[in-house]
């Protein structure tokens, strides 16, 4: 007869650079990371939220020989596209109100180091322009300056979507796509690697073993099998979150059912289901806003619209006239 508890299996996995794991999806993973590491390429990270493309960005600068130079990381969703300038390049004192002494950007401080893009498909266009020129002479000028910084950094940029997609909308440009993406890696799913959801389980359940709220030394049945069939869409974050929950909620040796998330359990809908869903904008209301957006940022000067959106000019005036922009 089966037994009602699943018990820690007394074997520990694989770390490399903070990446926890027995599956052999995971170890291809890492070799390519090592390989990657050797070059100054630029490298796309793909995959989903909670997969840890971070931490693969942290493995290639280890792996590096610019492991010893800074390592410097921003999320471009987090930010409104002056404040992203700001934090990426840098601005002078006066550079825009509340600018009271000069800034040094992440560009900067990234200096002979690694610089990581999280979301880059996030990145505004303006700012995507000024992003290829840094990749491709390795110079740019801070906010509000006049003259221009020299950088030797190393890109690394990370995405869930898929930037080719993002170009055919209008939002992505075509040129700096093909730079960022010379080497891409991707992240498997947490259930598309083999053995690491009971890995990572006994893994996370050690490390809150060790804060004191409690000591779990096995798993309900009921409990590991709903775990077992969950589809995990947040990845190796949400079932941290999962574990983390459970030394909160719970009481005694043993993981429950009751002590993991409702949808975990199966009761309950995931977040957004029964709403309805905004009407997904269509390819030309997306080329109507970029040009918008374009013309507020450049003051309408043709040249300057071409260069940010990266279009030609022949495009553009086409573009313009036919959404009645002109």
């Amino acid at each position: 007869m089966a037994s009602t508890r699943l018990t820690h299996p007394g074997t520990s996995p694989s770390v490399f650079h903070g990446m926890v794991t027995v599956a052999p999806q995971m170890h291809r993973l890492f070799s390519l990371i090592r390989r990657a590491a050797r070059a100054d390429s630029t490298v796309l990270v793909r995959g989903e939220s909670g997969t840890g493309k971070e931490l693969v960005a942290h493995a290639i600068h280890a792996e590096s020989p610019r492991h010893g130079r800074p390592f410097a990381a921003v999320n471009c969703a987090t930010f409104t596209p002056e404040l992203l300038a700001s934090e990426l390049f840098g601005h002078v004192r006066g550079a825009f109100t509340g600018a009271v002494r000069d800034k040094q950007g992440l560009l900067t401080q990234a200096d002979k180091g690694t610089l990581f893009l999280d979301e880059i498909a996030e990145l505004p266009l303006d700012l995507q322009a000024r992003l290829l020129r840094v990749i491709q002479v390795r110079r740019f000028t801070p906010v509000g300056a006049t003259s221009e910084v020299e950088v030797d950094v190393r890109v690394i940029s990370a995405t869930n979507a898929a930037l080719r997609r993002k170009v055919a909308e209008g939002s992505f440009r075509e040129d700096l796509m093909y730079r960022l993406r010379v080497v891409v890696l991707y992240l498997p799913r947490l259930v598309e690697r083999d053995g690491d959801l009971e890995a990572l389980t006994w893994h996370f359940i050690d490390e809150f073993n060790q804060q004191g709220l409690r000591r779990i030394h096995a798993i309900d049945r009921s409990a590991w099998e709903a775990m077992r069939v969950y589809p995990w869409p947040g990845n190796v974050r949400e079932l941290r979150n999962n574990i983390e929950q459970a030394f909160v909620l719970g009481e005694g040796p043993v993981l429950r059912l009751e002590e993991l998330a409702p949808e975990v359990r199966g009761e309950g809908e995931p977040p957004g289901a029964g709403e309805v869903p905004a009407p997904a904008p269509t390819l030309e209301d997306i080329q109507r806003q970029q040009l918008v957006e374009a013309i507020r940022a450049t003051g309408g000067r043709r040249d300057a619209m071409a260069e940010m959106l990266g279009l030609s000019r022949s495009t553009l005036y086409r573009r313009l006239k036919r959404f009645g922009l002109t």
